[in-house]
């Protein structure tokens, strides 16, 4: 997997007096690609930056790697998606302080000619629907939160198709896999945000299947247990998590949009 990682540094070195820089407060974060990619956390960091003084560094992996990095204590905190895998996270003794932030929904997208007919259809009806028809259909494949949602709506309908010639794994990130979609003329998940950045591309894909309660996709931060990583930047932590769920930072995060389109839904709290 390639991993893509940000690193963003607001100290400036006195040249003049050519003496090092004084080191700020900084926090290693592990988060999912679709911040990244969607642009969430540029947009967001020099706000955070300049009310809490702490420099926010990032890797932006798939949920499953974000979650491994920090059990392997090198990430203080996590902005994840993946709500099932991270509650056993907690319950395992790997995270505390698990708060809910934000949300947003996934979407099925394939080509536009829509070979296997799903258009409109339920997300259980179209997939059952790609399934029977051997249709393209391309997986992260890497453990991600939105594969680990691809995964839990196959097994919904009862459906493996992961030893299935159509079912094609690409073990990468969402930009990527949305190429390879491309290429193939198959059909994936995606997170809507990340399928808002890709669609400025010229494309051969559409969305076929939205607006499922099925596909609702919740963001979540927590902090890595000083328990089981002694260096974990507890306090800061803190401070991070607040910022997260505080009023101003709810409506910035809706205030974010690409194309005119709204990618994520403050719901801290709820």
């Amino acid at each position: 997997m390639n991993i893509v990682s940000k690193t963003l540094l607001g100290a400036t070195c006195a040249l003049a007096l050519a003496l090092p820089c004084q080191a700020a407060d900084t926090l290693m974060m592990a988060t999912t690609t679709s911040t990244q990619d969607s642009g969430l956390l540029e947009f967001l960091e020099p706000t955070f930056r300049q009310e809490t003084g702490i420099e926010l560094k990032w890797v932006a992996v798939g949920t499953g790697k974000a979650l491994e990095i920090a059990k392997n204590c090198d990430a203080d905190v996590l902005l994840v998606h993946a709500p099932a895998v991270e509650k056993k996270f907690v319950a395992d003794g790997y995270g505390i302080d698990r708060r809910q932030i934000m949300y947003n929904d996934f979407v099925i997208v394939g080509p536009k000619k829509d070979p296997a007919k799903v258009k409109g259809k339920s997300t259980s009806a179209a997939l059952k629907t790609i399934y029977d028809a051997k249709a393209v259909f391309v997986s992260r494949g890497d453990k991600s939160g939105t594969h680990n949602a691809e995964k839990k709506l196959w097994a919904a309908n009862n459906l493996s198709p992961d030893k299935e010639a159509f079912y094609v794994s690409a073990g990468q990130g969402m930009m990527a896999t949305l190429a390879i979609a491309a290429e193939k003329g198959g059909y994936t998940l995606t997170d809507r945000a990340t399928w808002i950045k890709f669609d400025n591309k010229n494309n051969p894909l559409t969305i076929v299947v939205e607006g499922d309660k099925a596909l609702f996709n919740q963001y979540s931060v927590m902090t890595t247990n000083p328990a089981q990583c002694p260096k974990v930047k507890k306090d800061l932590a803190k401070k991070f998590e607040d910022w997260w769920v505080k009023p101003s930072t709810q409506k910035r995060i809706s205030e974010y949009t690409l194309e005119g389109k709204q990618l994520f839904f403050p719901n801290a709290g709820k």
